[in-house]
């Protein structure tokens, strides 16, 4: 039998961040100037489906894979000179979207571009969540989207751009969904990632509305409101799927996949002992289980002795920038990807 308590605990969370709709920041970044576009060789299971899309800056390539139904999306930002210095090769940072993701944005241009680095912001789903599902028989079909950006999309990058392949040169960064799939990624793979951040992240799934947050893009909770005539413009995780589909069950007495993956757990914190980390948060709205979540996340590394390069809990926004109001929004990851970015091209220079 299920406690009902727990499933109280669970929907609450699940309620709260119904109504969010995680999309990459912008940080202002001079635009590099076009070049001729790079071509791309399918490989990996990845095979490309339409042209690519763009100049050489900014390129959108649509690909298929075993791993996941339909067609999906890699958005890549080139920095100025890459065209010009064939010699060269260069850092990556993988930015991992909110769900549900919104690669197409305007504000996704300026957010992540730099001169000194490649960007990749490859498809994270409506509600991927960074996992290999548990269930790969629901209404999404196959939905192996760790598998797709770390076995497919990484080397695939690597085999059609110059890029530094030793993970001093590449880091991974995500908000909201993409904080906890960043996170992740870095625990999971430290071989490939030496830099990480996390910007009002689901970081530590031993929390019911971290939980929850999962369950409200499986259920697509938001579309309750959005049909009720309350909300305009609400999120849409696509279809229902079943509450246990991506992690299994969410409660805490059959919870082992969340556990595994939790970014939060001591024995998944070790394996960022010699990773750059940064931390983001507000506090206000949906911020308020994200500053929660953030703030054990710290708590516990400072207790196994690891440091954290930066940790930037911004409250209520009023001293983090113009926009920023402390909440789930555009408004707070506006700045935070502005300070975040220069001190990756810094770890990058140094490494």
């Amino acid at each position: 039998m299920r406690s009902s308590k727990m499933w109280a605990r669970v929907c609450a969370g699940a309620a709260a961040v119904a109504t969010a709709v995680s999309v990459l920041g912008a940080a202002p970044a001079q635009a590099a100037e076009p070049g001729p576009a790079p071509s791309f060789t399918d490989g990996f299971g990845l095979t490309q489906v339409e042209p690519v899309k763009g100049d050489g800056a900014d390129l959108t390539l649509t690909v298929t894979t075993p791993n996941l139904s339909g067609k999906h999306w890699i958005r890549i930002f080139l920095p100025e000179g890459y065209a010009a210095d064939p010699a060269k090769r260069w850092p990556v940072l993988y930015s991992l979207t909110g769900g549900p993701s919104q690669q197409a944005d305007p504000a996704v241009i300026p957010a992540l571009r730099s001169n000194k680095m490649i960007t990749v912001i490859p498809d994270g789903g409506q509600k991927g969540w960074y996992a290999d599902w548990k269930m790969q028989n629901t209404a999404l079909g196959a939905a192996k989207w760790e598998s797709f950006h770390i076995k497919q999309v990484v080397p695939f990058i690597d085999a059609n751009l110059r890029t530094l392949t030793d993970r001093k040169h590449r880091a991974v960064a995500g908000l909201s969904m993409g904080g906890f799939g960043a996170m992740h990624y870095a625990e999971a793979y430290p071989e490939l990632f030496g830099h990480v951040a996390s910007m009002s992240g689901a970081i530590d799934f031993g929390l019911a509305d971290m939980r929850g947050a999962v369950l409200a893009t499986e259920l697509n909770l938001p579309n309750w409101p959005c049909a009720a005539g309350s909300a305009a413009g609400c999120a849409d995780y696509g279809p229902t799927v079943d509450s246990d589909a991506i992690f299994g069950t969410p409660y805490f007495w059959g919870d082992q996949i969340w556990n595994a993956v939790n970014p939060a757990s001591t024995a998944n914190l070790k394996k960022l002992a010699n990773t750059s980390i940064a931390l983001y948060t507000g506090n206000q709205g949906l911020d308020m289980a994200t500053a929660t979540a953030t703030g054990n996340v710290r708590n516990y590394l400072t207790n196994l002795g690891i440091p954290i390069q930066r940790f930037v809990a911004y409250g209520n926004g009023a001293n983090w920038g113009t926009t920023c109001d402390g909440n789930h929004s555009y408004g707070c990851w506006i700045p935070s990807y502005a300070d975040y970015i220069p001190i990756l091209e810094s770890n990058f220079a140094a490494a």
